[in-house]
């Protein structure tokens, strides 16, 4: 089964050049996107119950035994990301199937040829970083998805767009360059960059020097996943583009940063030096990113701070060190790319059928569309951790892990995590309850409170005239709600796959044997 292991990466790679040479025909474009997204989720599957049932799956591209060649590595943890990640790029692109059919039909001309592309693009990326066995694949993993990102982040060329996507280049560049340092420093000082072979030899380097390439590549990996106060990028930059962009940005591109943390935690840097520095990051970005989200008035900027604020609960499983920590991390992890890309999509249905995404604006949904409104209000609360949603289930699994652990600072984080777990509810609640609860003929006695206590989208004033909801974005997003409710119903199997996974992660033996077959 090992010849499955790479065709995540060529197929949307296949896919990309195929649909760039038919970038007059929309139409076929959208059918080889489609199929190439729905052959990776199988794909996906297959190799999850495959490495499930017998073990890690390793692939030596071009036939160069590792640690001379290329080697593709997919044990559970990829094999799951692969699979959640696939089933989420192709809802998110049957949404904006619908959105820009529903766009064509009503005369809007933005050129949208490289959008097909460039989308299979970005999911090669984010599939190459998922099952990269070596620093430098992983580092060519993130560099093919941000070149597609910056093209996505600024479509349609408008000066929020170019604005918040030169932001984000010079930010994603930044980080690039410290996680190639960081690769050349490990290379100059090991002579490897496979990472089996790395968990090998960095314990016999000077304990500086350790602390050093650790410190670099948490830096370059905490950018990525937006950790405190490495996050002051984001929320500028991911609410200004297209509905479908920011949904996949915001469930995606942040968890291949986690994804890299929790490899660097468990294969590199097993050692529990910095777990406690991790600690503190994650209940400072928990409590930074709640703080930013309860005082916004846009609901695209609002998510975008609770994005920031969750992503600390993920850093803290992996900060406690232990099976049981980072199997709740994963699948936390799984359950914030489901959620946060449902409510980025919830949000792109708000902002069609009421012209904005500002509260000040807004009003009247519920009676205007109650679809919508129980398509936002279910990823709400799951995502404020209302029992008995897949967030409970989570978090209940960190606040266990976390009582193991039983220091002062894990019983601090307990305490962070349940206290902005229930500060989550209160502007999700706002938002439900002033976008779609009251009567949109209230709306400027509001406009006072909301201008003088929240912050309002800086690109404010940008309404446009509310629009008919195309089927199928709806469709998509009840779809994308549904398998947030799988997981919940499923939560029992999949912790246990999570389980599997972080027990995987605890000790690099299993990893290296899987990687350079058994060692003399």
């Amino acid at each position: 089964m090992s010849w499955l292991v790479p065709l995540p990466v060529l197929l949307p790679l296949l896919g990309a050049a195929t649909a760039l040479l038919f970038y007059r025909r929309p139409r076929l474009q959208r059918l080889i996107t489609l199929t190439v997204l729905s052959a990776v989720l199988v794909i996906g599957v297959v190799l999850l119950i495959e490495v499930d049932t017998n073990g890690t799956l390793v692939m030596a591209v071009g036939g160069w035994p590792a640690p001379f060649g290329i080697t593709l590595v997919v044990d559970r943890l990829p094999a799951l990301m692969v699979s959640v990640s696939a089933a989420v790029l192709l809802a998110v692109l049957v949404f904006a199937v619908g959105q820009g059919l529903a766009d064509e039909s009503e005369g809007d001309s933005t050129p949208v040829s490289i959008y097909y592309p460039a989308y299979l693009v970005l999911g090669a990326g984010v599939f190459n970083a998922f099952i990269a066995g070596d620093l430098f694949n992983l580092y060519v993993g993130f560099e093919i998805l941000l070149v597609a990102s910056y093209v996505l982040i600024t479509l349609g060329g408008t000066e929020p767009r170019i604005r918040a996507g030169t932001t984000y280049i010079v930010v994603s560049l930044l980080s690039s360059l410290l996680f190639l340092a960081a690769i050349s420093m490990i290379y100059a000082a090991t002579g490897t960059l496979n990472m089996a072979q790395l968990s090998e030899r960095i314990s016999g380097l000077p304990p500086e020097l350790q602390t050093l390439l650790h410190v670099m590549l948490l830096i370059a990996f905490g950018i990525k996943a937006a950790v405190f106060p490495l996050s002051f990028w984001l929320p500028d930059s991911y609410p200004t583009a297209p509905a479908p962009v920011t949904a996949v940005f915001a469930g995606l591109l942040t968890k291949v940063g986690v994804y890299a943390i929790i490899r660097t935690e468990t294969i590199l840097f097993p050692s529990p030096e910095l777990n406690n520095a991790l600690l503190i990051v994650a209940f400072l970005t928990m409590v930074v990113g709640i703080l930013g989200a309860i005082a916004q008035a846009d609901i695209k900027r609002m998510l975008s701070f609770t994005l920031v604020s969750h992503i600390g609960y993920m850093v803290l499983g992996v900060g406690l060190g232990t099976a049981a920590g980072v199997a709740a991390a994963i699948f936390y992890t799984v359950h914030h790319i489901i959620v946060q890309t449902t409510l980025f999509l919830g949000a792109g249905l708000i902002e069609r059928k009421g012209g904005s995404t500002s509260l000040s604006q807004l009003g009247g949904l519920m009676k205007a569309s109650p679809v919508i409104a129980i398509l936002f209000f279910i990823p709400a609360l799951n995502l404020g951790g209302i029992p008995p949603f897949s967030g409970f289930l989570g978090k209940l699994g960190l606040l266990e892990a976390s009582a193991e652990v039983a220091t002062p600072l894990a019983y601090l984080l307990i305490g962070a995590a349940v206290v902005v777990s229930l500060l989550t509810l209160y502007p999700l609640a706002r938002t439900w309850n002033l976008a779609f609860w009251r009567p949109r003929d209230e709306v400027e006695n509001y406009e006072s409170f909301l201008t003088e206590s929240l912050r309002d989208d800086p690109w404010g004033g940008r309404i446009v005239q509310s629009r008919t909801v195309p089927p199928l974005m709806i469709g998509a997003t009840a779809a994308m709600v549904g398998l947030g409710l799988l997981l919940t119903f499923f939560g029992g199997p999949i912790y246990e796959v999570a389980t599997r996974a972080g027990a995987d992660l605890q000790g690099t033996t299993a990893y290296i044997t899987s990687v350079l077959g058994e060692r003399p």
